[in-house]
C-alpha cells in the first residue's frame, strides 16, 4: 500500500485556502495548514479534516517573517513524525497572503513593503527552506490572481507581486524538475470571500459588475479554487508542469 501524501497550505484556517485543505483532504491527502492568528478557526479546519478521514495538523506562521521559516520548518518536522508518521511531506501550496486597495500614486512605501515580503519574498524563501522536507516527485502550487492578467485600478502592488509569483514559479519548475517536482501556478479571479474586507462578496454593485465582465455570468466562490488545487497536487496532473491556470470563470476575455 503506497504512503497517503502530504500537502502543506499556508493560511488554510478560513476563505481559500480552507477550501483547497477541505479539497485536499476529499482527494485522499492528509494536510498541514497554517494560520498567523487565528488559531481557533484553524483548529476547526483540522477538525473537519480528520472528519474526512485524513490526518492533519496546524502550525503558526507569519509568511512575512522569512527569518522565522527555519524555525518552522523544525515545527513541520515534529508534526511529521508525530502526527503522520512521515519524514517529508509531498505538496506546498503557497497560498497566505492579505490585499490592498490602493491607487499607484497613492501606495506607501510600508504598504509595498508588507506585499513584498507576504506575497513574493515569503514565497521566494518558504519554497526554498521547504526544499529539504519536500519528497522527490512532489509539488508546489503557487497562487497568483487573475489581477496579474487584466487590470484594475488600485491594485498595481498586489498585481505586481503576482506577476512576479508567476515568474518564480516557471524558474522553479525549471529548477527543481530533477528531482520530479512539477510547479504550478492557480490564479483566481474574483472570489467571493472575506479577502481585501470582502468587497466583492458585500457590495452588490461590484459583484454584479464583476458577474458581468465573467464569460459564465456570476462571481467565483471559494469552492470553485480548492478543486483546482487539489487536482494538480495528484497524479491526474502529472504532466502538468510551469503552467499558470487562470480560475476566473472567463473573466475579462
Amino acid at each position: 500500500m503506497t504512503a497517503t501524501k502530504i500537502a502543506l497550505v499556508t493560511g488554510g484556517s478560513r476563505g481559500l485556502g480552507k477550501n483547497m485543505a477541505l479539497a485536499l483532504a476529499q482527494k485522499g491527502l492528509d494536510v498541514i495548514i497554517t494560520y498567523n492568528s487565528k488559531q481557533e478557526e484553524a483548529l476547526a479546519v483540522v477538525t473537519e479534516i480528520q472528519q474526512l478521514g485524513q490526518k492533519a495538523a496546524a502550525l503558526q506562521l507569519n509568511v512575512a517573517a522569512a527569518k522565522s521559516f527555519d524555525a518552522f520548518f523544525t515545527l513541520v518536522k515534529d508534526a511529521l513524525k508525530e502526527t503522520f508518521a512521515a519524514d517529508q511531506f509531498d505538496f506546498l501550496v503557497n497560498n497566505a497572503g492579505v490585499g490592498l486597495h490602493a491607487p499607484f500614486a497613492e501606495t506607501t512605501e510600508e504598504q509595498f513593503d508588507n506585499l513584498v515580503d507576504i506575497h513574493f519574498k515569503g514565497v521566494f524563501f518558504l519554497s526554498q527552506k521547504a526544499l529539504p522536507l519536500l519528497a522527490d516527485g512532489g509539488g508546489i502550487v503557487n497562487i497568483s490572481s487573475g489581477l496579474a492578467r487584466f487590470s484594475f485600478p488600485g491594485a498595481a502592488a498586489y498585481a505586481a507581486m503576482k506577476g512576479a509569483v508567476e515568474t518564480l514559479g516557471r524558474y522553479q519548475a525549471k529548477e527543481l524538475g530533477a528531482r520530479g517536482i512539477r510547479v504550478n501556478t492557480v490564479a483566481p479571479g474574483a472570489i467571493e470571500t472575506d479577502f481585501n474586507g470582502g468587497a466583492v462578496r458585500d457590495n452588490q454593485a461590484l459583484n454584479a459588475q464583476i458577474a458581468s465582465i465573467t464569460a459564465l455570468g456570476r462571481v467565483g466562490l471559494p469552492d470553485d479554487i480548492g478543486s483546482v488545487v487539489a487536482f494538480l497536487c495528484t497524479d491526474d496532473a502529472k504532466w502538468v508542469n510551469g503552467q499558470r491556470i487562470e480560475v476566473s470563470g472567463g473573466m475579462m476575455l
